[in-house]
């Protein structure tokens, strides 16, 4: 069941949008070569609680309770990484994700960044994975099924020679953070005889790209969380939390219209 949200109810969900937002300023004005991503959780965990907030991610069941704010994924790593003492060098892509309840309502998103000077490579991929993204901002407003927008999503990436992952996939969202329907970055004769679904005012998705520059195939890391590819090839991944109007795309994770 999609649940169609009001106005009203987006306005309450932009709210929890603009905290992640915040989030992720305080994560792009720290990422540097020497810092841990412990550090990077922290500062994201401090600011949830000083704003009365609840960390989605804290806590969701897994073979151990998934123990942070954000996911924090490095390189050929995913999504899923658990924050630690890991120190950022130097050249590497950090991906982090985090979401936040406030209100009774939930926003979400990840960003790429690069940790000082990075590859060609690097940046062509985290070039190509955010305009995927900017690319479903773009159509949901002007197609009719979310196939549509999801085929363009992935000629993107792989006009570009790199591999969307298509085992993980984005969400509805709402009063929970993983909500109807099952939201792909790629399509597929399955997707769209079984999953997919029109594109009407009120929706709310937290549409997120995961690309990698090689194979898409993973492996699950022995702390039951981490995702890898198998190939150790670069990953990116971007994600906002959209909200489809009636008068076109909010980006509830986003900074507002001036």
């Amino acid at each position: 069941m999609i649940t169609l949200r009001s106005q009203r109810e987006i306005d309450k969900m932009h709210v929890a949008g603009q905290l992640v937002r915040q989030a992720h300023q305080q994560v792009s004005a720290l990422v540097k070569p020497g810092i841990t991503t412990a550090e990077l959780d922290k500062a994201v965990d401090d600011l949830f609680a000083e704003a009365g907030a609840i960390p989605l991610f804290k806590g969701v069941p897994g073979k151990v309770p998934f123990p942070a704010a954000t996911c924090i994924s490095v390189n050929d790593e995913v999504v899923h990484g658990i924050p630690g003492s890991r120190v950022l060098k130097e050249g590497d892509v950090v991906s982090v994700d985090t979401g936040a309840k406030i209100g009774g309502w939930c926003g979400d998103s990840a960003w790429t960044y690069a940790v000082g000077e990075i590859s060609d490579e690097a940046r062509k991929l985290m070039q190509v994975t955010e305009r995927a993204l900017q690319i479903a901002i773009e159509l949901l407003p002007v197609k009719k099924r979310w196939s549509q927008v999801a085929k363009e999503m992935q000629a993107e990436v792989e006009s570009a020679g790199f591999s969307v992952i298509t085992t993980l996939v984005g969400h509805g969202i709402g009063k929970t953070m993983h909500e109807e329907p099952q939201v792909p970055n790629y399509d597929s004769r399955e997707f769209r005889k079984k999953g997919d679904f029109d594109l009407r005012p009120g929706l709310v998705l937290a549409v997120e790209p995961m690309v990698a520059v090689g194979r898409q195939d993973l492996y699950l890391h022995g702390d039951g969380w981490t995702l890898s590819t198998k190939d150790k090839s670069l990953t990116a991944h971007f994600e906002h939390t959209l909200a489809l109007t009636s008068s076109g795309v909010r980006i509830l994770t986003g900074a507002d219209p001036t």
